[in-house]
């Protein structure tokens, strides 16, 4: 019975901490607190509610944090949290134990704070205040489940369905409906619609449930497999410890505000796992089973229609990376940097989503700067923007970083239209120069192709006599001016394509 029970307390806590669990760095308020993931604002940050301190036990190892606990996230009521009310073991995701201390006397009150377990060492007959408590809870436990079941349901009811949700659903046909909140539910619980991404301990506890399936890829960074959590499919790209540096960079570039969008692929966690001979560095994100642009249109075709929705998707997808969006939770202008058919994943309704953020880069509004990391990795010869080549890019100017991205998209539109179907007409698969150079050009070859001889992939004469390929072709040749000042945007070419996708859904 008493196992029983606190199963129950472990199952409703774990959903209760996903709504609860949030850090943050600077925000608006007025008590600081010492923060141990804070090395930017020299380990402090500032809240409108409490310090915290917490200690989790996994696998009899104790891990510290001390942190900031925003008013906005507390539960049930906005003056107070059941949370920094308890005085006894929360157990969270995976059967993680937690002790929390929360404090507001002073700045920096948290700094000493450590707490600690409860002796787990009982009489044998329970106490008159033990009981009533045992008994409060049986009470209130059904009531609380209940309330959350309500409410994910009213949650996936009211939720409209957005483009490709209904598809992408069944990439997990046996995935349990109420079994635990689904990972979708949890990103929409936690990240109270900043978009940032998971807490980092439900993070931690979802890498550590998950079970690898089949590869599905193998990169110069690593792997990528297929995984399953809980009845959904993830995929996971696995990181050699020697790529440790750009393991870090994409899990941070995909942890930023406002970055989630239908048209980049979706972040779900990221962990190091050790096993005592060498580190894993886990990235865990969607699955999506029809693999990557490359890999779909070397064995499939695509009509017209599914042509300008892949094309258009890619744009929506690069236009909102290249965005910035001014405001508290706003999101800086992202440059991906190594954009390609093989980055870019194909969805069950026919739209992409661009992924590998590993060399993206963020561009500072208030000090305009461009936080280039240092990264041994390069961006794919082939896709490689003539300034690139020559080594004449402004590395300070963030907008030839956008213009790059923009060249390479003109090749990704031009790959995509020779799969193009009409009346049983097309060409077969081919990467972008490939009658130009070898299967793994140097830098030199390409420079000659693109630089010296302004040569770009050819445009077939029947294009010119199908709209939407004529279409496709004006827009890939704006793309890929050897000025990088006169490219378009990738904003103006999702607006043509969708514009063009407008004009045939009326005819």
């Amino acid at each position: 019975m008493r196992g029983a029970y606190d199963g129950g307390i472990a199952s409703f806590l774990a959903l209760a901490l996903l709504c609860l669990f949030h850090t943050s760095c600077f925000v608006d308020g007025l008590l600081k607190c010492y923060c141990d993931i804070c090395q930017e604002t020299n380990h402090t940050c500032e809240t409108d509610g409490y310090c915290f301190a917490s200690t989790s036990l996994e696998n009899d190892m104790k891990t510290y944090a001390w942190r900031c606990y925003d008013k906005v996230h507390f539960f049930p009521a906005p003056e107070y949290s059941v949370w920094c009310q308890a005085n006894s073991t929360l157990y969270g995701p995976g059967g993680v134990e937690y002790v929390v201390d929360c404090c507001d006397h002073f700045d920096f009150c948290n700094r000493n704070l450590t707490p600690s377990f409860p002796s787990r060492v009982r009489s044998d007959g329970d106490d008159a205040a033990w009981v009533t408590w045992k008994m409060a809870l049986m009470i209130a436990m059904p009531i609380c489940v209940i309330c959350v079941v309500v409410m994910v349901i009213y949650h996936v009811r009211k939720t409209p369905e957005r483009p490709g949700n209904s598809d992408d659903s069944q990439e997990a046909p046996d995935r349990p409906i109420l079994g635990g909140v689904t990972i979708r539910d949890m990103l929409e619980m936690t990240t109270s619609g900043s978009g940032s991404g998971l807490p980092l301990l439900v993070q931690r506890s979802i890498a550590r449930q998950i079970q690898l399936v089949e590869t599905i890829g193998k990169g110069r960074f690593g792997e990528v497999w297929r995984g399953r959590w809980r009845g959904e499919n993830v995929a996971v790209k696995i990181f050699s410890s020697r790529e440790e540096r750009s393991w870090f960079r994409e899990a941070e570039i995909y942890q930023t505000v406002m970055l989630r969008h239908d048209n980049i692929l979706g972040f779900i966690a990221a962990d190091n796992k050790d096993n005592g001979t060498w580190t894993q560095l886990w990235l865990i994100t969607d699955y999506h089973e029809k693999g990557s642009l490359f890999d779909y249109l070397n064995r499939s075709t695509v009509d017209t229609n599914g042509m300008i929705r892949m094309a258009l998707s890619i744009a929506t997808g690069l236009a909102h990376l290249h965005m910035e969006i001014v405001g508290t939770q706003g999101k800086p202008a992202i440059a991906h940097r190594d954009l390609k058919s093989k980055n870019i994943l194909v969805k069950t309704n026919g739209t992409c989503a661009i992924g590998d953020l590993g060399l993206a880069v963020r561009h500072d509004v208030i000090t305009d700067t461009v936080d280039i990391q240092l990264n041994n990795r390069v961006g794919t010869k082939r896709y490689m923007a003539p300034e690139v080549l020559e080594e004449t890019i402004n590395m300070n100017h963030f907008d030839s970083f956008k213009r790059a991205d923009v060249y390479a998209l003109g090749l990704i539109l031009w790959e995509i239209a020779r799969r193009c179907n009409v009346g049983g007409i097309h060409d077969e698969y081919q990467l972008p120069f490939y009658d130009l150079v070898p299967s793994d050009p140097t830098i030199e070859e390409m420079r000659k192709v693109v630089c010296t001889d302004r040569q770009r992939p050819s445009i077939p004469n029947r294009w010119q006599s199908i709209e939407a390929l004529q279409v496709m072709s004006k827009v890939m040749k704006e793309c890929w001016y050897h000025n990088a000042a006169a490219r378009l945007t990738a904003l103006r070419i999702k607006k043509s394509l969708a514009n063009y996708g407008a004009m045939e859904d009326l005819k």
